[in-house]
């Protein structure tokens, strides 16, 4: 999917500067591509700013950041792009800081979780376009034939895996701890066991204690009982996982609200619930986040930071957001989301996003940490594994990346 949408004004007026915005397509079909969207906010927008045009290109999910790394690479960078990773780009010091471009009130306006994971060193380069929270699904009529009642703890959660499996559920619980997704399913896990990928000034600790007791639970009293199905963990996709509840054969697992709509497709029945925690409700879920940058290459600062103060107004976040069934970004829209849908499927995501814990993005050793997380956690809860060594083996490795910044 590519596609330019051009903007109304003249490109040879006098005064006029083009400014232009690669972005994601969040569409699934060409009916609802994101091209549809960029060309209404381009329209508004150009209304107000006759002196400014736009041109947005749209890329498959795929295609669009290696596209914006190509660009980079060959001197032509866009002043905007919408893309998954912004890191690399202000390490290299190609991008304007969100307080050059913003107006006070829009850069305030953003989730604090989500602005600061667009930190790097404290300073915000990354803008968050889109997030996402995780929720445990759980198939309620299993649960009802079983007479279970959702998970609080993880006490719980292996109380109902158990009788899933006495009942011949093939996977009580789904853990996905194959490469695809790796990273997500073990940020969860961590997180409701008290511990994250870093410690409180941002410094790597996946070898915590906390962490260590997690994947030895998991090892001892999920996968070691026979409650993650046939298949081992570190074999499993999270593909394969949804797949497998959207047939009705897994009892729990993690998901985002992408598996509302696959499972509701299907004709599965489901509940979520916040994820269960060592003994309640865990401290945080994990959020994830798509960013928005602007490059300082064609020097068109004054001009992007008015788009994008347009972009992020409450009515064109929640338009964007409603479109894809994600969640909105800044407080200004999710205050009205909750109050609009609050009460619906995506308004349990929307109440978990405010103490949500991303990825440590604004790391450029992140992406190297997240293979070595893909290629090694599913080893840790294997049988007779020494989870803390694996553990420690991945620390020393993102210590390593670290120190090289």
């Amino acid at each position: 999917m590519a596609g330019v949408l051009a903007g109304c004004g003249g490109p040879g007026d006098s005064g006029d500067v083009t400014i232009k915005l690669v972005a994601a397509d969040y569409g699934d079909s060409a009916a609802n591509s994101s091209k549809k969207y960029w060309a209404e906010v381009v329209k508004g927008f150009e209304k107000e700013n006759p002196d400014i045009n736009v041109e947005v290109t749209v890329h498959s999910w795929n295609d669009v950041d290696r596209e914006v790394k190509e660009m980079v690479k060959k001197g032509e960078a866009p002043d905007l792009a919408q893309i998954g990773a912004y890191a690399d780009y202000a390490a290299q010091d190609k991008l304007y800081e969100a307080d050059e471009l913003l107006s006070i009130a829009t850069q305030a306006d953003f989730m604090a979780p989500l602005a600061q994971a667009g930190e790097v060193n404290r300073i915000q380069y990354g803008m968050p376009f889109a997030s996402s929270t995780r929720l445990l699904f759980y198939n309620t009529k299993l649960f009802k034939d079983a007479n279970l009642t959702p998970p609080r703890s993880w006490g719980e959660l292996q109380s109902a895996a158990k009788a899933l499996k006495a009942r011949g559920v093939k996977i009580p619980y789904a853990l996905p701890l194959g490469p695809e997704e790796a990273p997500a399913e073990t940020l969860m896990w961590m997180l409701s066991g008290g511990g994250g990928y870093t410690d409180n000034v941002g410094s790597y600790d996946i070898d915590s204690k906390q962490n260590a007791k997690t994947f030895a639970w998991l090892r001892d009293e999920l996968v070691g009982k026979g409650l993650t199905g046939p298949k081992a963990p570190g074999k499993m996709n999270r593909a394969e996982a949804f797949a497998a509840f959207s047939r009705g054969e897994v009892g729990m697992l993690n998901g985002h609200p992408t598996l509302m709509k696959m499972a509701a497709k299907k004709g599965v029945k489901f509940g979520m619930v916040p994820a269960p925690g060592v003994n309640g409700k865990a401290q945080a879920t994990m959020g994830v986040a798509d960013w928005m940058m602007a490059f300082k290459q064609n020097g068109h600062r004054k001009e992007a930071g008015k788009f994008l103060d347009y972009v992020y107004s409450k009515k064109n976040v929640l338009e964007f957001s409603n479109e894809y069934d994600i969640l909105p970004v800044t407080t200004s829209a999710s205050e009205a989301m909750a109050k609009d849908r609050g009460h619906t499927e995506l308004g349990k995501f929307l109440k978990e996003l405010p103490t949500s814990q991303l990825y440590p993005v604004g790391k450029t050793s992140w992406a190297q940490v997240s293979a070595s997380i893909k290629r090694n956690i599913g080893r840790t809860v294997d049988k007779d594994a020494d989870p803390s060594m694996i553990l420690g083996q991945i620390q020393n490795k993102a210590s390593t990346a670290e120190n090289a910044e």
